[in-house]
C-alpha cells in the first residue's frame, strides 16, 4: 500500500509547485515540462479545432474569447481535484483509522474524507481518529485555506494587468484606427505639433510594451484573454508599434529616430520573449506585408509629412532588416493566438471603432 502514499505525495508536491510557479512566482519558469503549460497548450489546440462548428465570424470570435477565463477556472478546479485525490491516496495508503458509516475503509470513503477536509463542509459522519490522520486533516485543511486565499488574491492582479493592457489598446483606436495601422497613424499626424505628439506616443508605447512583457511572462494566461473589440488585440497593437518605429527609424526626422530606437528595442524584446515563452517557431508569412511597390506607395504617401522616408537603396535595405528582426515572431504569435495583424498598406479603409456605427 506504500505505493499509494508515495504517489499521493508526488501529486501534492507537483500540484503545489505548479500552482506556486503559475500564480505566485513573478518570473518565467524555464523548465519545459509544467502541468499548467501542457494544460494550456493541449486545451488551446483542442479548443481552436472546435471553432469549425461556428459559421459566422462573430460567433467564432465570441467562442475564442471565452477560452481565457474558462481555462483559468478549469485549471484551478483541476489543481483542487488533484490535491484532494493526492491526500486521499495518502490516507488510503497508510489506512488511516477513521470513523465512518459501516466502518468503511475503501478508497471512495477516503476520497470523501479528503474532499470534506479540503473544503469547509460538514464531515461529522467521517473523520480521523488517530493522531496521524488528524495531522493529515489539519495539513490538508490548511492547504485548502491557503489555496483559496491564493486564488482570491490572484484574480485581482490578473484582471488589473488585463485592464492596463486594454486601456492602452483602446487608446490606439483614435490614433491608429482599428485594427491599428502604422501608416494611418503617421498620415493623421500632419499638423505642427505632430513631432511632439508622436514623441509622447513613443513614450507611452515603450511603457506599454514593458508592461506587456512583464505581465504576460509572469501570467501567461493573459495572452489568451482577447480584447473587448473584434478588430483589436495585443498582437496587432504590438505589431503596429514595431511597424511605426521601423518607419520612423528610416525617416528624415532625427529627433524622432533617437526616440523610436528605444521603443523599437523594447517592443522587439517583448515579441521575441513572448514567442519563446510559448515555445513558438518564428516564421515568415507567405504574403509579404510590404512589397517593393507598396513601399514606393508608402514613401509617396509620407513624402510631405514630418515623417518622410529617406530615399535610396540603403533605406530599403535597412527597413527590410528591421522588419526581419520582428515580423517572423509576430507571425508566430498571430497564427498561434489567431489574432490577425495589419499589413503596412491595406486596400481596406482604416477606420476608428467609434466611427463605425455613425
Amino acid at each position: 500500500m506504500i505505493i499509494f502514499t508515495i504517489f499521493g505525495l508526488i501529486l501534492i508536491i507537483a500540484t503545489l509547485s505548479d500552482a506556486f510557479e503559475t500564480i505566485i512566482l513573478p518570473r518565467r519558469v524555464n523548465r519545459r515540462f509544467r502541468f499548467s503549460r501542457l494544460f494550456y497548450r493541449v486545451f488551446w489546440i483542442l479548443w481552436i479545432k472546435e471553432k469549425k462548428f461556428f459559421e459566422s465570424a462573430n460567433a467564432i470570435k465570441d467562442y475564442l474569447g471565452v477560452f481565457g477565463p474558462l481555462s483559468l477556472i478549469i485549471l484551478i478546479s483541476v489543481w483542487a481535484v488533484v490535491l484532494i485525490f493526492g491526500f486521499a491516496l495518502i490516507n488510503f495508503g497508510i489506512q488511516t483509522d477513521i470513523q465512518s458509516p459501516h466502518n468503511a475503509r475503501d478508497f471512495i470513503t477516503y476520497l470523501y474524507l479528503s474532499g470534506a477536509t479540503f473544503f469547509p463542509v460538514d464531515i461529522a459522519d467521517t473523520y480521523p481518529i488517530q493522531v496521524v490522520g488528524k495531522l493529515l486533516a489539519i495539513i490538508e485543511s490548511g492547504i485548502g485555506f491557503g489555496f483559496l486565499a491564493m486564488v482570491i488574491g490572484y484574480l485581482p492582479v490578473l484582471y488589473q494587468g488585463f485592464s492596463r493592457r486594454e486601456v492602452n489598446i483602446n487608446l490606439l483606436d483614435s490614433h491608429a484606427g482599428s485594427p491599428p495601422n502604422a501608416l494611418y497613424l503617421l498620415q493623421r499626424l500632419t499638423n505642427g505639433d505632430s513631432v511632439e505628439i508622436l514623441k509622447s506616443q513613443l513614450d507611452n508605447w515603450e511603457q506599454w510594451c514593458a508592461e506587456l512583457l512583464e505581465t504576460h511572462i509572469s501570467y501567461p494566461v493573459l495572452a489568451y484573454y482577447r480584447s473587448q473589440h473584434d478588430d483589436q488585440s495585443w498582437v496587432a497593437a504590438l505589431t503596429m508599434i514595431l511597424d511605426a518605429s521601423s518607419l520612423i527609424l528610416v525617416s528624415n526626422n532625427p529627433i524622432l529616430r533617437s526616440k523610436a530606437k528605444s521603443t523599437f528595442a523594447i517592443a522587439r524584446h517583448a515579441a521575441v520573449d513572448l514567442t519563446e515563452a510559448f515555445y513558438l517557431t518564428p516564421h515568415s508569412s507567405q504574403k509579404d506585408r510590404l512589397s517593393k511597390n507598396d513601399f514606393i506607395r508608402l514613401r509617396t504617401l509620407l513624402k510631405h509629412s514630418a515623417f518622410s522616408v529617406k530615399e535610396g537603396e540603403k533605406t530599403d535595405e535597412k527597413l527590410l532588416y528591421l522588419r526581419k528582426l520582428y515580423e517572423p515572431y509576430m507571425h508566430a504569435l498571430s497564427d498561434f493566438f489567431i489574432m490577425s495583424i495589419s499589413p503596412f498598406l491595406t486596400n481596406e479603409k482604416v477606420e476608428e471603432a467609434w466611427r463605425k456605427n455613425i
